[in-house]
């Protein structure tokens, strides 16, 4: 027996993007973990308080700069050449804060974001993934997250299964980015949501034993996150029927 298929399908529906509009107030502590979605407020008070002068200089030119000239121009836009620059500038530790809140001055659309995701390094693809909750409103970027939910970077399968995930991810393409984090070794309290979505879910209950007795079958252990999960699905059986993970829900 093989391990669940944990590579989603890919989408084709688009949504009008709704960014929110730049503020500088607010309150935070971010750091690089953004799975928690802090508001672009304090995701902006937060950071600026813990770079030093020069590097709060170089985000607040660069802030302004993308807000003078959103958007895509060219080859390459000067914000995404910010984006770029920030782990440098701002030190790894805020590079995913600094890079989000340049996307948001950018008012960087599904276009924009989809040129940065494929176009950049890792580091960029991720901070995409972070910013989609506040740039996007509906389901038009998840081929994002799903061309995330299928590599093995497990710091860009951190970032996937974010709250843009939990609320728009089809149910059988969510039960499939928990396996895959089993499967990785990404903590699932990184699931944003993971309480609500898995509530009596059945099939994900059923997935989660067949995916333990094949770690077992094998001689392996069985994550101790996998009964966590299981436990948040309260135990409820799985109505007859059901499709198998291994092929495609009915």
């Amino acid at each position: 027996m093989t391990h669940p298929r944990a590579t989603p399908a890919a989408r084709t529906e688009s949504t009008q993007d709704a960014p929110s509009t730049r503020t500088h107030t607010g309150r935070s502590t971010p750091g690089t973990a953004l799975t928690t979605l802090p508001s672009l407020a304090d995701l902006h008070s937060g950071l600026i308080t813990r770079l030093d002068p020069d590097a709060r200089t170089w985000l607040e030119h660069a802030l302004d700069e993308a807000a003078a000239h959103p958007g895509i121009h060219g080859p390459i836009s000067p914000w995404e050449l910010r984006l770029a620059e920030a782990g440098r500038r701002c030190g790894a530790e805020h590079a995913d804060a600094a890079r989000v809140l340049v996307l948001h001055a950018a008012r960087a659309g599904t276009d924009a974001l989809t040129r940065v995701y494929f176009q950049g390094t890792a580091d960029e693809r991720r901070a995409v993934l972070h910013a989609l909750p506040h740039l996007v409103s509906g389901p038009g970027a998840l081929p994002l997250v799903e061309d995330a939910l299928r590599t093995n970077d497990t710091r860009l399968l951190t970032a996937a299964v974010g709250p843009y995930a939990a609320r728009h991810l089809a149910a059988h393409d969510w039960r499939h980015a928990v396996l895959k984090c089993l499967f990785t070794g990404v903590p699932v309290e990184h699931v944003a949501d993971l309480p609500r979505r898995a509530h009596g879910d059945g099939e994900l209950a059923r997935m989660l034993g067949d995916y333990a007795a094949e770690r077992t079958a094998a001689g392996r252990t069985v994550p101790e996150d996998l009964y966590r999960v299981l436990d948040l699905t309260e135990s409820v059986t799985p109505a007859p029927g059901t499709d198998h993970p291994h092929g495609k829900e009915s």
